[in-house]
């Protein structure tokens, strides 16, 4: 009798078990307690891309991760054509651009989904030594074409002017000579791949001038110009009046999912539009009074 009690037992105890792990489910299919798959939630995610988009997206990975833990979320630059090539290729997650998908030689719209984020606006910058405060949009196209190469024939001192280009395929360089240049070549000069390095050839260089994101332009050793008596404003850029500005963007391959449309819909939350955006010297998407299409007109 008690070796049958014995096995009854210890056959009731394996049935539960057995019931137990069914109603547990796989551990692929287990959720989190946010809601997501674990599978999910441990997704990696790899950013590459404009690196006037850099510091904002970097932030706002550092906060969403705090908040998402086993969240990796890897952010880098390159530049914008980096960006739109690597997505495209599926090399990476999210490619950060400063300009339209159809802007760029050899990518296919049509293939990438775009993410807008924010606005950023871009100004010249010259070094602390240069006098002149405010140019016409003439006189500057006048000295990145090469056509004006002293500060004396724009009503500043005697001092030789240095230009500091943006490499080819920065988006920040398709911007600003799509609004200043109007077709014509830009001067050649040496040219840098980020705005970091420009900011601090800028402003280590006597006479020079370059253009950066408004993120990066606050900084000693240099100053901002205005254009024909127009401000590099975040207001000013709201209605288009101050008119070297772009979208920023997050292109993923096809459709965002998982993690990669989560951390997307966590760029246009309250949370980074409503206080990081400012903070870091960008435009929120909200705050925009115009809009802007892949061809460069404005409309509102």
């Amino acid at each position: 009798m008690k070796k049958k009690s014995l096995f009854s037992s210890l056959l009731v105890l394996g049935l539960a078990g057995v019931v137990l792990a069914g109603c547990g489910g796989g551990s692929g299919d287990s959720k989190t307690s946010s809601g997501a798959s674990k599978s999910e939630s441990n997704e990696k995610v790899t950013i590459v891309g404009s690196t006037a988009l850099q510091p904002l997206v970097e932030q706002a990975a550092s906060k969403y991760q705090d908040a998402n833990k086993g969240a990796t979320i890897t952010v880098q630059g390159g530049g914008s054509g980096t960006g739109l090539s690597q997505v495209q290729a599926g090399s990476v997650t999210i490619g950060n651009s400063d300009i339209f998908a159809e802007q760029q030689s050899g990518i296919d719209a049509k293939k990438i989904e775009d993410h807008k984020v924010a606005v950023v606006g871009m100004t010249p910058v010259v070094n602390s030594d240069v006098t002149v405060k405010n140019l016409s949009m003439s006189q500057l196209k006048d000295i990145f074409t090469g056509k004006v190469t002293n500060w004396k024939d724009v009503g500043g001192k005697d001092e030789k002017i240095t230009v500091v280009n943006r490499a080819k395929g920065s988006g920040t360089r398709a911007t600003f000579e799509g609004a200043v240049l109007g077709g014509e070549s830009a001067v050649k000069a040496q040219e840098q791949d980020s705005n970091g390095t420009v900011q601090k050839i800028v402003s280590t260089t006597p006479g020079a001038i370059s253009y950066l994101a408004f993120s990066y332009a606050k900084t000693d050793g240099l100053h901002t110009l205005s254009l024909d008596n127009v401000a590099p404003t975040d207001k000013n850029i709201t209605t288009n009046k101050w008119k070297i500005w772009s979208y920023e963007h997050m292109y993923t391959n096809g459709k965002a999912k998982g993690q990669a449309k989560k951390f997307i819909d966590y760029m246009l939350s309250d949370d980074v539009q409503g206080s990081l955006v400012k903070k870091l010297g960008y435009i929120s998407i909200h705050d925009m009074k115009v809009k802007k299409d892949a061809n460069g007109k404005v409309s509102e």
